[in-house]
């Protein structure tokens, strides 16, 4: 049953009533603000009873006192991504959106994601774990003298920077260390950005990423008008089932389930290459699941229901 199907079969006024968690204290908190504004208007729209949740350290006796009979989860990075608020919801066995702790806190970690993916053979730039002590002039030779550099559980590119020295990547590695203290430093790829929604186990039409930036960073993710979104992205029908393909085997093989994303970028050789998953995508104005579904037909608000539809389905 493909998701339009899907949707044919469900009813809003079956969702009973739904705590949206929203807000948190990550580096994320801002665009998770937003998304979770966007859930809640969505919710209103269908006349889905909803309360918005800011989490914050009294989030149990919150949930207890509200007495949801689910929780979509629009909390992004550390505290709603990594697993620790699914482990909650599932102490107080409340049925919620997204992925569960282990698919969380596998994905959040942007090294152990690609410690996955290449256990099961799955395309992925090389890549190498940084620590103050790393010999920077080594390090950056065993890259190709170029790479992009990453804190490994944060989300919206934030803390990244590319590096063509030893000097600059020692720099880029204080920097990353300001958000995280893991560090990761990946081969540096060319090539065109893609990214390949998931709902309900089904894959959605892939996005292009077109940005005047160099990569595509929070700035070109929530605040530029100049970058540029292709959906269905311009690419062959063989490119296009081989990205899907990719991104599904790569998202069930962290474990991930309910819905997310996967971000790929293409080689100069033509192949593509994982970057990593996202289990809580951002659901503002520059999203891009909500365009991506919209290349589907599918309207936000039906997007949020089958997403919210998930959490009955995942639990």
């Amino acid at each position: 049953m493909n998701l339009v199907q899907r949707l044919e079969q469900l009813n809003a006024e079956d969702m009973g009533f739904v705590a949206v968690l929203f807000g948190g204290q990550s580096a994320e908190r801002e665009i998770s603000l937003q998304s979770g504004r966007a859930v809640a208007d969505a919710l209103l729209e269908m006349e889905i009873k909803h309360q918005l949740v800011d989490v914050g350290p009294d989030i149990v006796t919150q949930l207890q006192e509200l007495k949801p009979d689910s929780v979509f989860i629009a909390l992004h990075g550390r505290g709603g991504e990594d697993g620790s608020i699914q482990g909650v919801l599932e102490f107080l066995k409340i049925p919620y959106t997204g992925s569960g702790v282990l698919g969380s806190a596998l994905t959040l970690n942007k090294a152990q994601t690609k410690r996955v993916w290449q256990f099961e053979g799955l395309p992925t730039a090389p890549w190498i774990q940084l620590s103050k002590n790393t010999n920077w002039a080594e390090a950056i030779a065993e890259l190709g003298g170029h790479a992009m550099i990453k804190p490994v559980s944060e989300g919206s590119s934030l803390g990244m920077s590319q590096a063509l020295t030893a000097a600059e990547l020692q720099q880029a590695f204080e920097l990353a260390s300001q958000f995280d203290t893991d560090v990761i430093a990946e081969q540096w790829i060319a090539g065109p950005e893609y990214t390949v929604s998931v709902v309900q186990g089904e894959v959605m039409p892939v996005i292009q990423m077109q940005t005047a930036d160099q990569f595509y960073t929070y700035e070109a993710k929530y605040l530029s008008a100049e970058t540029t979104f292709l959906c269905p992205a311009p690419i062959s029908e063989k490119q296009t089932e081989e990205l899907q393909q990719i991104s599904l085997k790569a998202f069930n093989a962290l474990g991930c389930s309910g819905w997310g994303r996967v971000d790929l970028m293409q080689a100069e050789n033509g192949d593509f290459l994982l970057l990593e998953a996202n289990t809580i995508p951002g659901l503002t104005s520059h999203s891009l699941v909500p365009m991506s579904a919209a290349a589907m037909g599918i309207t936000f608000a039906q997007l949020i229901l089958l997403i919210l539809d998930s959490a009955r389905l995942n639990r």
